[in-house]
């Protein structure tokens, strides 16, 4: 199955100048999304799997999907002001300011293996910030794994050494 048919470009959006990848006609499929889910699990493999950390808010969408496949929990990263108990928070760096996201602060446990996910890695920021998160409350985390990645933004440099995958390469 060709998963780009399933992607549009939105011009412009959110801001001028930028070219939104629209996932909804792929949600919108069930089949595409029953392969989009199968072909993600693949992505990693047989390594044992705690968590999977979603970010807000189309990280949504698979991540518990990913958790329950892999017989694990799900934990969502989300903007300020959102979750209700006792958070750890990070800070990072914007094209043209700075944003911050929250993770509970007892949702992962120290040597919980940690799947990260998210449907589209740009630039890493956010990426990287969830990251931050997850080795400061003592995850390791197994992969970072996409559902689209925008080569041309470079957003993996700011990974590292973290192991990433992507499904779908623009």
């Amino acid at each position: 199955m060709d998963l780009k048919t399933f992607i549009r470009d939105i011009d412009n959006f959110p801001k001028e100048g930028v070219v939104f990848k629209d996932i909804t006609p792929l949600l919108a499929n069930a089949q595409a999304m029953q392969y989009t889910l199968d072909k993600l699990l693949e992505m990693v493999g047989d390594v044992p799997i705690d968590k999977v950390v979603g970010m807000e808010s189309r990280g949504f969408f698979f991540a518990p999907l990913l958790a329950q496949k892999l017989n694990a929990g799900f934990v969502p990263v989300r903007k300020p002001n959102k979750l209700p108990a006792a958070k750890t928070s990070q800070t990072y760096d914007l094209e043209y300011g700075t944003d911050t996201l929250e993770i509970h602060s007892d949702a992962i446990l120290a040597g919980e293996k940690i799947l990260v996910h998210d449907d589209v890695l740009a630039t890493g920021g956010t990426a990287k910030a969830t990251c931050d998160l997850i080795k400061r409350l003592g995850g390791e985390i197994v992969q970072c794994n996409f559902l689209i990645e925008l080569d041309f933004l470079n957003g993996r440099h700011k990974l590292g050494d973290i192991p990433m995958r992507a499904l779908l390469n623009y």
